[in-house]
């Protein structure tokens, strides 16, 4: 029996995942044709949103203030947010126009986005026609801003860009982080642009237009995801930049990653209670956004939950029953392998096509696919931990300091 359900999970999830085997292709052997645009210097209003960040916010302000593009065409804004260090005094010192913030009440990054365009637009007005979001620890590639802004000029006005990561080589923690956003990047987002299908974004790295994002209204624990969702929603497009390029700090304690990833899981659950009937009206409108988005959200997450708990719940009346439990041994076992391979081989791919952007030596690039699926795997147990806890958006403590010439 438990070896047919697996199975029976294993079809369902062949099946609801079989577009993105073409995403893979497409991202594999298609390449973007250059389209014609007008080229002008549009007017950027850089967004930080920085909590306990004085060791890592100097090196993002000083990549910014190194970009390629008109020093006169962007400005840089911080919201030092429930800062109890020297966030705002070291923001300021590099050039940043900065505010801050008390409230312990409503507490998270989609909070303190919204109240820094408050401010901005009563300081500033329509000044600025789009708005960049970045994360305190990030450094930009030097031609980020130029190559934004040309994908703009080309009538992108949502736009992911590429995320890279600082430590890729710390550990097998911050390996793992990296693979799966740099699968991201080429397997989906690059994928999802070259059809005209709508990219996510993943809490820093991206662009939108005054016109399309009015307000800040996403406050969920995975604000990036209620974003995403919510703009696939409306059909409003969010496009990809892959030369658009910035550096991550990944974590890499076991304790740090938990709690992010649980976080990250408790978000998921509220998207999918608060968004889920509007995409099912989405795909009804032949939106296949929509069914990416939901698909996103909802199978994965759901499937592995289900077949845990379905797992148990055999194997218990197994022992109870005194049933021989040697075959649903051989099932799991079989199962866990054909998982780990299938994961392995996207990790390797990943590897493959991504090897010159990935910094780290020629040893941990091949070691870390092999833990690639370590990494993917403990999300399980973190997702039905988020099922009966509650959680609050935590901060995470970047402190890995490094220039922008170090990691081009």
């Amino acid at each position: 029996m438990l070896g047919f359900f697996n199975n029976m999970i294993s079809v369902i999830v062949t099946i609801l995942f079989s577009y993105q085997i073409v995403y893979i292709f497409v991202s594999l052997f298609i390449q973007e044709k250059e389209k014609e645009y007008e080229h002008r210097y549009n007017n950027f209003a850089v967004l930080i949103c920085a909590r306990n960040e004085e060791l890592v916010i100097s090196d993002l302000l000083t990549s910014i203030r190194q970009q390629s593009y008109p020093k006169d065409r962007y400005a840089t804004f911080v919201l030092a947010d429930n800062c109890s260090d020297h966030t705002a005094e070291v923001a300021q010192k590099h050039g940043a126009i900065v505010y801050e913030r008390y409230n312990n009440n409503l507490i998270g990054k989609g909070y303190a986005l919204s109240e820094l365009l408050n401010n901005i637009e009563r300081d500033y007005g329509d000044i600025f026609d789009g708005f960049l979001v970045f994360d305190a620890d990030n450094i930009l590639d030097k031609n980020y801003l130029e190559q934004m802004n040309i994908s703009y000029c080309k009538g992108n006005h949502i736009i992911a860009g590429y995320i890279n990561s600082k430590n890729y080589s710390s550990n097998w923690i911050s390996a793992g982080y990296s693979l799966f956003l740099l699968k991201k990047n080429r397997f989906l987002n690059n994928a999802r642009h070259l059809l005209g299908l709508s990219c996510a974004i993943n809490g820093t790295g991206f662009l939108f237009d005054k016109r399309i994002v009015k307000n800040w209204t996403y406050h969920t624990l995975t604000e990036d995801i209620e974003f995403s969702v919510d703009q696939a929603c409306r059909h409003n497009r969010i496009s990809y930049c892959s030369k658009a390029i910035l550096y991550d700090e990944q974590p890499t304690s076991f304790k740090q990653s938990f709690y992010q990833r649980l976080r990250w899981a408790k978000g998921y659950l509220q998207v999918i209670r608060k968004y889920s009937l509007k995409l099912i009206k989405g795909i009804g409108e032949r939106d296949f956004s929509c069914y990416d988005m939901l698909n996103t959200i909802i199978s994965a997450y759901s499937l592995s939950i289900v077949s845990v708990f379905a797992n148990i719940t055999i194997f218990i009346f197994s022992i109870i029953s005194d049933t021989d439990i040697i075959p649903l041994l051989i099932s799991v076992l079989y199962g866990l392998i054909k998982a780990y391979i299938g994961m392995y081989l996207l990790g390797l791919l990943t590897t493959i096509t991504e090897w010159k952007m990935i910094k780290a030596n020629k040893h941990d690039k091949i070691i870390f696919t092999f833990t690639f699926p370590i990494f993917i795997a403990t999300y399980i147990p973190i997702a039905i931990y988020a099922l009966f806890v509650k959680v609050k958006w935590v901060p995470i403590k970047h402190s890995l300091t490094m220039k922008q010439e170090n990691v081009l």
